[in-house]
């Protein structure tokens, strides 16, 4: 009867061993551009300084927001609101729920070298030439493609071509325009760590069609705060400066630089502001 017992209590034990440790998995979903991977890693090594075993997945931006709304994914911080990812928002509103802004002073648009002669979206008209009558993006999902796409017909731009690409080709493309002194222009947005690494200018936007200032957010699956509520609390806790995050973006452009040790040695680095994070 005791060797009943106690293989009983060891089988209690270990089922709740295997359920403790299935409340400590987190799986963070992100869209691999340079400000999501910084703002993702910060938060996993953040979590995991609390015990929490984390995943990070990288999806393209829509799959993201799918991820987050379906329960694949537990939460999200790169949600650009209320106009870049509008149209996500408003078809999943109901599926997620929506934490908060975790960086304030976001904006997106195009952008030339500061030596370019070009000043607004709406001289592309007569000088689209100069440019290769090319706008060089990121890839299509993005809310900035459908916010350039719009762009393009508001300012009747029917010669010039968005190019889609990513991230990475964009900011190659633009570095090879800028060493030869070469006009180009490029989708964009802030923070990103190309306005630290060279002298750039946005164009202007008279017609609105990127929207005004925005703000980049976070959001869970729903049922998160309920199943775990310490990690919820940190999401909505977790805040981050435009300055804070553009240097550890420059940070990550070393080559061979690993974000999650730049998010390690930044975490060290600043107590106080991790400290607001995990109270």
């Amino acid at each position: 009867m005791l060797k009943i017992l106690t293989a009983a209590a060891l089988a209690s034990s270990l089922m709740t061993g295997l359920a403790s440790a299935a409340e400590k998995k987190v799986n963070l979903a992100y869209v691999e551009w340079s400000d999501a991977v910084v703002a993702t890693n910060l938060l996993a090594e953040t979590l995991k300084g609390k015990g929490y075993d984390v995943t990070l997945t990288p999806l393209p931006a829509a799959a993201m927001w799918q991820a987050v709304a379906t329960g694949e994914a537990d939460a999200m911080v790169a949600a650009w609101l209320p106009a870049t990812h509008a149209a996500y928002y408003a078809k999943l509103k109901d599926q997620i729920d929506l934490v908060g802004p975790n960086v304030q002073g976001a904006k997106i648009g195009w952008a030339v070298p500061a030596y370019v002669d070009i000043a607004s979206v709406e001289d592309l008209k007569t000088k689209g030439s100069e440019v290769g009558n090319k706008v060089i993006g990121i890839d299509p999902g993005a809310g900035l493609m459908q916010a350039s796409e719009k762009a393009i017909k508001d300012y009747d731009l029917s010669s010039v071509n968005l190019v889609d690409g990513s991230d990475a080709t964009m900011t190659a493309a633009l570095k090879d325009a800028i060493d030869r002194k070469e006009p180009i222009v490029v989708t964009t947005w802030t923070p990103h760590w190309m306005f630290g690494r060279w002298d750039l200018k946005y164009l202007a936007d008279p017609k609105g069609s990127f929207g005004g200032e925005e703000t980049v957010n976070t959001v869970a699956r729903k049922g998160l705060a309920a199943d775990m509520p310490e990690v919820h609390k940190i999401l909505t806790n977790f805040k981050l400066s435009l300055d804070d995050e553009q240097k550890l973006m420059l940070q990550n452009e070393q080559k061979g630089t690993d974000p999650a040790a730049t998010a390690k040695a930044w975490i060290a680095a600043n107590p106080d502001k991790v400290a607001a994070w995990t109270k």
